[in-house]
Parts: C-alpha cells; structure tokens; sequence
C-alpha cells in the first residue's frame, strides 16, 4: 500500500531524515518507535506531503506522490492524525468531525458520522459540546475519528498516547486493534515503545534520522537492543 524508498529530509541544513526506506502492507499495523527527536514525525508529515524529501520516492496505492500536495493526498485516502492533535478548539464535536469529511460527497457525512459515533460512544454524548472543553482522552478520540471520516485506506496515528493517563492509553491502544479488525490499515508512530510493539505486525527503530533495526512487533519486544533502550530493560 505504501511505499517509501530512500527518502532524505532536510530543516535548513540540518540533515533530519538520511536514506530511510520502509513499506507497509495492506491490512498492517506498522510502527516506527524511537526516541524523542528521532525523525518519526518528520517521516510522517513528508509521507502526507507536508514536507519534501531531497531524494527518493513515496508511492501510495501505486501513485508516486511526490507531486501531489497534502490536500489532494487525503482523497487518494490517507489520512494523518498529528501530533498533539490539532482539533478545532472552538467548535463543537460534531463540527470538528464534519470537517474531517471535506473530500466526502454530502451523502457520505452522515453514515460516516454514524460510524465514528458507533465507534468512540463518547464523542456521540458529547457532540454539540465545544472541542476545547474536552479531557485530552476525549480530544485524541475526537482526532482519530475525524481522521477516519475521510473514509481513509491507510490511517497515520502520531504519538496517539501522548500526555494520556495510563488507563486512557490502555483505551486508546484497544481502539488501535479495533480499527485494525476492522480493516484498516494503520501507520503508528508511539514513543510508547512496548504498547505500539505490542499492536504491531511489524516494526521499524529509527536512531537520529536512520533505520537501525526491523522485525515483527513481537521479534522487536524481544530484541535485547531495543529492550534495553526502550522498553526498560
């Protein structure tokens, strides 16, 4: 489904992504783990189209993307969920998710609505109510499902557990598995390296812009390497 082959990102002259290649498989959960400031975000947002690789190709449902702005990339169907989320803090709910349905027909919005309330219950009790009063669980359930309003093949989740007490990230990561189960394709990037290993079909460790280890989700949580720099020990 995803295809991205030596891509190198520049900040300025700061090299930030060198040579990175991956892929991911229709129906896979795929998670790129590494410390902060690794370039997993980076990655994420020159997949979208956000930022541009120097080098390289990115090919999305076997369409080279590299001439595609971020707009149009969301109705080939992806969509990205930022980090920090980047809600509507002034609009409702139910606002915020209707925006997530732009590259939608009209007739599309409301059995997508329905979806998204069937999935996260909680966005349904609270849809006329303003997006910035939500507790952050809330507000990271508000930007997946206004992420799967665009009807996405691949969803790219940025660092969903982010600032979420053990107990939300626990529900977060079982929301994780249930769209999975559901047939879609998901991009995880988490500094919770054991949860996003423990979802995962596969893996991919990124160290300072580089890919330095690869396996399933289950060989990497073994891996006395990655165990010791990211899970504890």
């Amino acid at each position: 489904m995803l295809k991205v082959n030596d891509i190198n990102v520049y900040y300025g002259a700061i090299h930030a992504i060198k040579g990175v290649s991956f892929e991911v498989n229709d129906g896979e959960i795929v998670t790129l783990i590494g410390a902060n400031g690794a370039g997993k975000s980076t990655i994420l947002n020159t997949v979208c189209g956000l930022l541009h690789s120097r080098t390289g190709s990115i090919e999305f449902l076997d369409k080279n993307l590299a001439s595609i702005p971020a707009h149009k990339v969301v109705k080939l169907g992806m969509a990205h969920v930022p980090e920090g989320r980047r809600i509507f803090q002034q609009m409702t709910v139910e606002e915020n998710l209707e925006m997530g349905a732009y590259t939608q027909s009209r007739a599309s919005v409301d059995p997508n609505l329905e979806r998204v309330y069937e999935q996260f219950p909680r966005l349904k009790e609270r849809r006329k109510q303003v997006a910035g009063t939500l507790s952050g669980g809330e507000q990271q359930m508000l930007a997946m499902g206004r992420g799967l309003m665009s009807n996405p093949k691949l969803l790219m989740l940025d660092e969903p557990s982010m600032g979420l007490a053990p107990i939300l990230v626990e529900q977060i990561f079982d929301i994780i598995r249930q769209l999975h189960k559901a047939g879609t394709t998901i991009l995880l990037v988490e500094q919770n390296a054991r949860m996003a290993l423990s979802v995962a079909d596969r893996g991919y460790v990124l160290e300072t812009g580089k890919i330095v280890a690869t396996g399933t989700g289950d060989e990497l949580l073994h891996d006395e390497a990655v165990k010791k720099a990211y899970l504890g020990g």
